[in-house]
This record gives C-alpha cells, sequence and structure tokens, in this order.
C-alpha cells in the first residue's frame, strides 16, 4: 500500500492497514516520493496506529528509535542486526521481562544493501494454529511459564541485563496472542523434557519447508513494515561502500500493539 502522508493517513490508508493486520498481523506500506529519512515521520505514523510506548533499549538511538546498519568495530557482546549476517527466526525483544515485551513494530527502510537483506514474515497466530492442530500438548508445553529461558547478558563481568524465563505464547490482557520466541540454537534454554522438545522441533520443522504462510519481501528505500510483532528473520546482505550503497533501516519497537485503525 501507497502512503502520501506519513504524518496523515487518509481514511482509506487506515482501511488498507486494517485490512492487512486483520489478514496477517502486519501490513507492507511505501511512502509517496520519500525515503523516510526523518525519523519523526516514523514517530508520527505510529501514533496514528496506537503506537506511543517506545522500548527505549541499549540499541536505540537517543529518540528511542534504533538505526540498523552495520557497524565495522563492534562491541563485544553486540547484538547481530550490526551485522550483515543472516538472521534467524525470531519476535524482536523476547529477551525483554514479561512486563516489558514488544507488541508493535515500525521496521523502515531508509536504503537497501546493494545486494541482499530478504525479510521473510509469518503470522504468529498462524503458526500456533499449525501447532495446535498437529498436536495440542504442544500448545501447553509452550504456554508454560519455564518453557524459554534466556540466560544473562553479562558483557566485562557486568550484568547488562539478567536471566529471562517465560512462555513462548501467552494471551494479553486486552486478549490477543502473543509470542516471544528466537531460532537461534545459542544462548537460548529450553525445558527439558519430551513435550517441549517436540513443540521446538515441530515449530522449527515449519521455517524449513516451502510454507504458503511464509511472506517475503525485500524493501526497497522508502517502503517499511507495521506489525504486531510477527515472526520474521533477514537473509544476509552485501553492502558497496565505495559507491555509497549501505543499508539503513530503522526500527520502532513499542510496548503497544497496533490499535484497530477502523475505529478511528
Amino acid at each position: 500500500m501507497t502512503i502520501q502522508d506519513g504524518c496523515q493517513l487518509s481514511g482509506q490508508e487506515m482501511d488498507a492497514v486494517h485490512t492487512a493486520l486483520q489478514r496477517a498481523n502486519f501490513a507492507i506500506y511505501a511512502f509517496k516520493g520519500s525515503a523516510g529519512e526523518d525519523k519523526v515521520l516514523i514517530r508520527q505514523l505510529g501514533r496514528q496506529l496506537g503506537l506511543e510506548r517506545l522500548d527505549d533499549n541499549l540499541c536505540s538511538d537517543e529518540d528511542g528509535i534504533t538505526s540498523l546498519k552495520v557497524v565495522q568495530k563492534r562491541r563485544e557482546g553486540e547484538y547481530i542486526p550490526y551485522t550483515n549476517k543472516r538472521l534467524n527466526w525470531h519476535t524482536d525483544g523476547y529477551y525483554n521481562s514479561l512486563d516489558r515485551q514488544i507488541r508493535g513494530v515500525i521496521l523502515h527502510c531508509v536504503q537497501p544493501a546493494a545486494a541482499g537483506g530478504e525479510s521473510a514474515l509469518m503470522d504468529h497466530e498462524i503458526t500456533y494454529i499449525q501447532l495446535r492442530d498437529k498436536n495440542p500438548g504442544y500448545i501447553r508445553a509452550l504456554m508454560a511459564a519455564d518453557a524459554m529461558t534466556i540466560p544473562p547478558n553479562v558483557q566485562n563481568g557486568k550484568q547488562i541485563r539478567p536471566e529471562q524465563g517465560g512462555p513462548v505464547f501467552s494471551v494479553a490482557t486486552d486478549g490477543h496472542l502473543h509470542m516471544r520466541y528466537s531460532a537461534r540454537a545459542r544462548n537460548i534454554v529450553w525445558k527439558d523434557d519430551s513435550s517441549t522438545q517436540a513443540a521446538v522441533e515441530f515449530l522449527l520443522s515449519l521455517f524449513q519447508q516451502d510454507s504458503p504462510y511464509i511472506f517475503r519481501h525485500r524493501l526497497k528505500s522508502g517502503e517499511g513494515i507495521l506489525t504486531n510483532n510477527v515472526l520474521h528473520c533477514r537473509s544476509s546482505f552485501e553492502d558497496d561502500t565505495a559507491s555509497g550503497q549501505t543499508r539503513l533501516l530503522y526500527r520502532a519497537r513499542y510496548f503497544d500493539r497496533i490499535v484497530d485503525p477502523g475505529s478511528h
């Protein structure tokens, strides 16, 4: 969908966002005639959709929005979005405490890489249904309070973030399904019982097949994704520093879910 003015969505644009969110919990948009270099535009877009409470985390800029770009010299233990390596399937903020879970995300492309950097997305509600239909026991296992634990983040002997345990699937106070997940093989501790291990194995298999529920798209300048924090991953990419074709995305992560635009 094309957005004429990100600071003032039209009724038709609101309806288009609503339709896409109802269908898949995400929408792909494109600003008309603008790459959206001004982060104020991203902030205003979010506000119109009920996104107010930014996750001002260690990786974000001073305004709470993160500039995702390759950093040649990284700090020890710095997170992988600052490299051009492939990102495995995950939801944003899976390592956050349970009272600071990410419900809504805007990912906006200012400039794509010279090559690669394709995103893949999968509605977490569809994933839940696939797991439930295969074996309802998988859902019970993944809703356990100790299903997935993230070890503490310790850098130079200092604890940056404590250990964080919790369920994969949960139901928020507004009745919407929420998912916290990472397919990373390292730094994820799964509950050591047969039900959880089988559920995790089946979940991983859903990403390794040619699924009709996986949507793939390489963002262009001025394009972005509005999402209720669905599952997503990203292929590796290559920048061309000589020509200035270097990847820059803005990521705004919110404790809010995108409100139903139809209610505005």
